[in-house]
């Protein structure tokens, strides 16, 4: 047991969690063991202390950042099991007046793997043989993979954060730690108002470093940071000793940019096959263009040269992060896409009346009750704040240099969640130049034509008109209710009324359509949010410094350039493709009275709506998911009907009752719905089950609208 230096054990956080021992103490936070007073169940709670030496703003934006990386982690959490589960976030003010943020985990038995070395090395124990070393890692690298592909990078692999649960030398798993908070300290733990006396809060460990992270003069951090790191543990491990050599932070800068002598295996010891060998040293190179550039790349090349036939990366390909390394004098590298497995979509199960969806049979456009319906006719930064060592001329000679911290919130060039290194001071809308959140994807700038003329097609998709737009970022996927209840957990966002609401809705509606606001339902965390007004995800996308995306820039966001006819292409919709009215809302219809009509055979899996990304298959050109399907989305714009001249950067009219939603819903029965360019609208108040929203931005600037 660890001591209490918080004073915090006994106390009960957010009426659920008593806080029972203290476990363990960091440079930003206190871990503490407590117990889930609902369930019973042992927790981890990380308090960050960091924030007693925050000015309230600061606490603010550490806040902020918290619940965004919290959201992130729930989700990547979701589709790989290595990943530690984040349960809840919040702020606490202990009586004498402290103010601090948490982050509720699950609780591990086990030790951390520098634990399990020190063990071992007190033990006297032999080193891992160098394929036991890839074997005990392969779980890291899988989540690192499907976080890479996302263009989330983790900034601080060590064998601190990760996780052994069960006998290291015997049966065991892994898991890793710490997702998101490197990025979370190095944006707000390196402020000016910190002392400068309490150690590192660069948001990422010295001894486990890459070049970029020690000085900027090598490029941004990402993916290839994350590959630098876990060539340093796979020596450690394989020889039983440090990876980087120095006592003092410019010593290990330099072990780590030193060309002369790379920390492979080898140079430890360690027998390896010449092919094993220059794996690692292109893992470990100094510049960040010669390494691979996400771990799957490393991993599939350690596998090839131990003559080996698994293969971390699957058949499915994905688009590659829109961003590479930047470097100073250079253009950033191009990366090719690189093969992964879909996400693991969860099997259809018999879900209670109340939880299927309903569909569309007659009339025109959505009506009061949210039913969908069609006529007739044929289908269809902040830049981190102290010592920067810059080695120069690969000598060793170190310069100090101070950057002074921006105040602007800098959301707009990011890279994985943060505040791009190499950019931070400049927004542009450029195709070459602006650089989106991890959570976002970029459209890059370019024409479109708007809107159809297919003679299939109703009157507001009419007629089509060319339209230029800049280059902007939109969410990947659609809000999700973690992300809107970790923004009014801590009173950011407006707490949502889980229920719908609209003009003429009557008791019979209500008894149907409110059990589907997916609030009410913790199990629905990383579904869509619904039952949302216009006004209250307008919000929820200013406090993320972004916006809701104009009609314009949706359509282009579904549809590209090329004037396909749905986001994948012209092939039909399918249960494997979207989330839209398969055979699963025909029998929920049947019992409840409803008449619904499936758009295509087969189930989908989802009763109602899905978690987001379920449906790799339908995602955009862009690299965006459900973009049709699952809920509508409010845009920005006032509804009107469209002219038939040129536009550049249209935003609809600047008055009007009715705002426009886009894409359809898991209850759609019609292709028409789901082909990007069919409008709808309806009042700005209106909560409905089947209506949610994304977000977009231009830049750092960019929160208009």
């Amino acid at each position: 047991m660890h001591e209490d230096t918080l004073g915090l054990i006994s106390m009960t956080i957010a009426e659920k969690y008593r806080i029972e021992e203290c476990v363990g103490h960091g440079g930003y936070a206190v871990v503490y063991k407590a117990t889930h007073l609902t369930w019973k169940r042992p927790v981890a709670v990380k308090v960050f202390s960091i924030a007693t030496q925050l000015p309230a703003s600061a606490r603010d934006a550490l806040v902020a950042e918290l619940v965004k990386e919290a959201s992130l982690l729930a989700e990547l959490s979701e589709r790989d099991a290595t990943i530690c589960q984040a349960r809840d976030v919040g702020t606490i003010t202990t009586p004498d007046g402290r103010f601090f943020p948490y982050l509720v985990l699950e609780w591990l038995d086990g030790l951390p793997l520098d634990r399990v070395l020190r063990d071992e090395r007190e033990g006297k124990l032999p080193a891992r043989p160098f394929e036991a070393v890839v074997d005990l890692l392969a779980p890291v690298a899988h989540a690192l993979m499907l976080a890479h592909r996302r263009g989330i990078a983790h900034r601080d692999i060590k064998p601190a954060n990760i996780f052994i649960v069960g006998d290291p030398r015997g049966e065991f798993s892994v898991k890793l730690l710490d997702f998101g908070i490197a990025k979370v300290v190095r944006d707000v733990g390196n402020s000016k108002d910190f002392s400068q006396t309490q150690g590192n809060r660069g948001g990422y460990t010295p001894t486990y470093a890459a070049p970029e992270q020690f000085s900027r003069t090598f490029g941004a951090t990402g993916p290839w940071t994350d590959v630098y790191a876990l060539g340093l543990v796979m020596t450690e491990l394989s020889s039983n000793t440090p990876p980087l050599e120095g006592d003092s932070v410019s010593q290990l800068a330099y072990a780590s940019v030193d060309k002369t002598s790379r920390p492979t295996p080898r140079s430890r010891g360690v027998s390896i096959s010449d092919a094993v060998e220059s794996v690692m040293l292109r893992a470990l190179a100094v510049d960040p263009k010669e390494r691979f550039q996400d771990v799957a790349e490393l991993w599939d090349a350690l596998y090839v040269a131990l003559g080996r036939k698994d293969k971390l990366s699957g058949t499915v390909p994905l688009p590659a992060p829109e961003f590479a390394p930047t470097f100073p004098g250079g253009q950033p590298s191009v990366r090719g896409t690189a093969p992964m497995p879909p996400p693991s979509v969860p099997s259809g199960r018999p879900m209670p009346p109340s939880s299927h969806p309903m569909s569309a049979s007659s009339g025109s456009g959505l009506r009061g009750d949210g039913m969908e319906t069609l006529p007739e006719r044929q289908s269809v930064g902040l830049v981190w704040v102290g010592v920067l060592l810059f080695v120069v001329g690969g000598v060793g000679a170190v310069a100090f240099l101070v950057i002074r911290a921006r105040t602007d919130g800098g959301a707009g060039l990011v890279q994985s969640g943060a505040v791009n290194d190499a950019g931070a001071d400049a927004a542009s809308t450029s195709s070459t130049d602006l650089l989106c959140p991890a959570d976002m994807v970029k459209v890059p700038a370019g024409k479109f034509f708007m809107g159809t003329d297919d003679k299939e097609a109703l009157s507001p998709e009419k007629p089509a008109h060319q339209v230029t737009l800049g280059a902007y970022c939109i969410d990947r996927t659609e809000v999700t209710v973690a992300a809107y209840k970790a923004c009014s957990d801590v009173g950011g966002c407006r707490p949502i009324k889980p229920s719908n609401e609209w003009d003429g809705l009557g008791e019979r509606e209500r008894k149907i359509f409110d059990p589907l606001c997916n609030i009410r339902d913790a199990d629905k965390a990383s579904h869509p949010m619904n039952c949302i007004d216009w006004k209250n995800a307008r919000a929820f996308c200013k406090t993320q410094k972004k916006r809701l995306p104009t009609e314009a820039e949706w359509e282009h966001a579904a549809r590209g350039s090329d004037g396909r006819r749905y986001p994948w292409g012209d092939e039909s919709p399918s249960k494997e493709r979207l989330n839209a009215c398969g055979t699963e809302c025909e029998r929920w219809g049947k019992a409840v009275g409803l008449g619904l009509r499936a758009m295509y055979d087969g189930d989908d899996g989802f009763a109602n709506t899905a978690p987001v990304g379920t449906f790799p298959l339908g995602r955009t050109v862009y690299g965006a998911d459900d973009m049709t399907g699952n809920v509508w989305e409010w845009v920005q714009d006032v509804y009107a009907q469209y002219g038939s001249a040129p536009e550049v950067e249209p935003r609809g009219p600047g008055k009007g009752d009715e705002r426009v939603i886009r894409g359809g819903a898991w209850n759609g029965s019609d292709p028409g719905f789901v082909r990007p360019t069919f409008r709808n609208h309806d009042a700005p108040q209106k909560r409905a089950y089947n209506i949610g929203f994304r977000c977009a931005m231009r830049g750092a600037t960019d929160e208009g609208g």
